[in-house]
């Protein structure tokens, strides 16, 4: 793995964290990055938080062959900015 491969990963998930809120789709996703910029948090710090929600279902699917769990995904999403790890 290179040093830039971290670097493209994160890239690539603030990618799709874009293209769920443009395309609302899940309207959840919009409706947290609404929440967060309204707590005062960045438009870049309110997509990191989503990207890192989303980042655990990746790596679920990646580590144990799963399919994404939304339910966790979504209960994530409603705890930002808490962080998913944050319980552990």
């Amino acid at each position: 793995m290179s040093s830039e491969d971290p670097t493209k990963a994160g890239e690539v998930m603030l990618e799709v964290v874009d293209n769920q809120i443009n395309a609302n789709d899940p309207p959840l996703v919009k409706e947290t990055f609404n929440r967060l910029r309204k707590l005062g948090i960045s438009r870049k710090e309110s997509k990191k938080y989503i990207a890192c929600a989303l980042s655990v279902e990746i790596f679920d699917v990646v580590k144990n062959s799963n399919e994404i769990d939304y339910d966790r995904y979504f209960g994530n999403l409603k705890k930002l900015p808490e962080m998913p790890w944050d319980d552990e």
